[in-house]
């Protein structure tokens, strides 16, 4: 799979999105290693603490289709979705901090520095990069290992 068809599949995933409070729709896609693909969406709650980002939906259905140590890459789009029912927005989506620990996480099972391909809602904006980037101080399993 490309690394547009990957954001493709990001955008589509963000037209299932429940976002009703923001209106801002978040669509996430991972790719395995062997081309196997899993999805997710923001999914908002009246209650704001307890909505979901798309990224962790899908590191979530990418652990139970395939394993997050086979992880290869991840695509992440978003935006506001117009009358005609389409994705729209100008600027690129980057994950959250919280979805950058939990990428950078997911990581460190791999075993590789993933790739996090950023869109926005139509998909003319792309940028591509690496977790280590997004989070270059990031807590992992090493800042544990004085854990008693």
């Amino acid at each position: 799979m490309s690394k547009d068809d990957l954001v493709e599949r990001a955008r589509q995933a963000a037209l299932q999105a429940y976002a009703p409070y923001s209106r801002f729709s978040v669509g996430c896609a991972i790719e395995s290693v062997d081309g196997e693909i899993a999805v997710g969406a923001n999914m908002e709650n009246a209650c704001y603490r307890l909505g979901i980002c798309a990224e962790i939906a899908a590191l979530t259905a990418a652990q139970q289709a395939f394993g997050l140590d086979r992880i290869a890459r991840i695509a992440v789009a978003g935006g506001h979705v117009g009358p005609d029912g389409a994705l729209a927005g100008a600027a690129a989506v980057t994950p959250c901090g919280g979805c950058r620990q939990a990428i950078l996480e997911a990581a460190h099972v791999a075993g590789r520095d993933l790739e996090v391909a950023s869109a926005n809602g139509d998909g003319s904006e792309r940028e591509v990069r690496r977790i280590s980037e997004l989070i270059p101080w990031g807590f992992g399993p090493e800042s544990l290992k004085d854990a008693g």
